[in-house]
């Protein structure tokens, strides 16, 4: 693996993450699992109404899962689920298409990871967790 894929910018973005830690009282909790890898997120959302009103979470994972944990810190908090809907396939399309510009800020970090197939699934899992916690909220 290029040692461009564990950069400084994606050690900060992960050194953000650590220590989140778990929210006291969540309205919504889950756990996704990146079985190729081993990665895996548990995901807790406090909600304002149908807006995210703060996130926490545990990574037991690589820098890159990491990271995506502190991006999605970052993009949820005052955003409703349709705002944060299409998140992951934005994510998953830019990492996808070398040529592609970031469609939302903050993930220009990640864009050495795009050349590394394999390891897509570590940035998206929190968003993948972001989705299920929006999806058990709305049932």
């Amino acid at each position: 693996m290029s040692a461009d894929l564990y950069d400084d910018a994606i050690k900060a973005l992960a050194q953000a993450s650590r220590g989140q830690g778990r929210l006291e009282a969540p309205d919504v909790t889950v756990t996704v699992d990146n079985p190729l890898c081993g990665d895996r997120i548990t995901l807790d959302l406090a909600l304002d109404g149908d807006h995210v009103s703060a996130t926490g979470h545990q990574v037991r994972g690589c820098l890159l899962c990491e990271a995506g944990a502190a991006l999605l810190d970052r993009l949820a908090p005052g955003k409703n689920a349709a705002e944060l809907a299409p998140l992951p396939g934005r994510i998953q399309s830019y990492l996808k298409d070398p040529a592609a510009a970031p469609p939302i800020p903050g993930l220009e970090p990640f864009a050495p990871a795009r050349a590394f197939r394999s390891r897509h699934r570590c940035i998206t899992l929190p968003f993948e967790a972001l989705r299920k916690a929006l999806a058990e909220r709305a049932t």
